[in-house]
């Protein structure tokens, strides 16, 4: 499959391609298989013209891979996940009959103009963005429908068991000003001593002999000063040679895959605390906090939904 060839031709490979990654290779003597179920959830069937129109928005992304091999393996991937969603939208669907949840045009109006603000966008430019994914306007009233859907079971279902106290939010803001207050600053110089791609045996004696000599004389031109770090500015294998060292000490040769670097500790301190009040930060940690374990909520309902229904998946 080439640039060249034309859109018709890359929409049959498309097809024939995802046809082999759902289980059917291609053929002369049968007619292709249009229409199968796959996946039977207690008595509601899930079929193959589904899975193949959810697969679509992602195919680009699976044929701009450059092997064969990765493409297949790609597309299989992207099968067992979509009708792996398909199930689980198909489990809450049902749990939401049961409950009597629906959701209307309105909540999804509003949905839309939820994501569009938050997001900044005109509503041209929002379906501008969403076709530019690969989705139409029907396809993802309707996904962000299911989503909706699956809230609201999951907030009726799960929302009472999760409760974010107080001394939760609060223990979270100790902990960051915390770890803020204990980061370690670093004023260093750095004497580097690269290394050719090419290099041999003797080249690389001879470099680290260089980086060696470096050690001995840390004021020498060899090194540059690199002002102050903070923890996670370095590779760990780098910052790995400072932590131990004290103000005047110089560390052992660190050899890397680009060369060998020696450093020289002029001055340690702590970082200093940026972390905003308590009153500021409160509503993002209560919200990560909740969003958390509504996240594990979710998972924990899929397993009840999953244990109590009769699933038979014909890939």
């Amino acid at each position: 499959m080439t640039r060249g060839l034309p859109k018709l031709r890359r929409g049959i490979a498309a097809l024939l391609l995802m046809g082999i990654a759902l289980g059917q290779a291609p053929s002369h003597s049968k007619a292709e298989t249009i229409e199968r179920v796959v996946a039977v959830v207690n008595d509601q069937a899930i079929f193959l013209s589904e899975v193949r129109r959810r697969m679509l928005p992602f195919l680009p992304r699976v044929f701009a891979l450059q092997n064969q091999e990765e493409r297949l393996a790609a597309l299989g991937e992207l099968r067992h996940q979509v009708v792996d969603r398909l199930v689980e939208e198909e489990l809450f669907r049902q749990a939401a009959s049961q409950m009597h949840i629906r959701v209307t045009n309105a909540d999804v109006d509003r949905a839309v103009q939820n994501v569009m603000q938050q997001n900044n966008l005109t509503e041209e430019q929002f379906w501008q963005a969403v076709e530019g994914q690969g989705f139409t306007r029907i396809q993802y009233r309707t996904d962000l429908r299911r989503q909706l859907l699956r809230l609201k079971v999951l907030n009726q279902r799960a929302r009472g068991r999760v409760n974010i106290a107080e001394e939760d939010v609060r223990r979270v803001y100790d902990q960051r000003v915390g770890q803020a207050h204990r980061a370690v600053r670093f004023h260093v110089t750095h004497a580097f001593f690269a290394t050719p791609p090419d290099a041999d045996a003797d080249t690389l004696a001879a470099l680290r002999a260089e980086a060696q000599a470096a050690q001995q004389d840390p004021d020498s031109d060899a090194f540059n000063d690199l002002g102050w770090l903070s923890q996670g500015d370095l590779p760990p294998e780098l910052e790995q040679a400072l932590t131990h060292l004290t103000p005047g000490q110089t560390s052992d040769v660190v050899h890397t895959d680009t060369g060998f670097h020696v450093f020289h500790l002029i001055e340690r301190g702590s970082a200093d605390s940026d972390v905003p009040a308590y009153a500021q930060e409160r509503d993002e940690i209560y919200r990560d906090l909740l969003d958390r374990a509504m996240a594990h909520q979710e998972q924990t309902l899929l397993v009840e939904l999953r244990r109590d229904a009769t699933i038979d998946v014909r890939m």
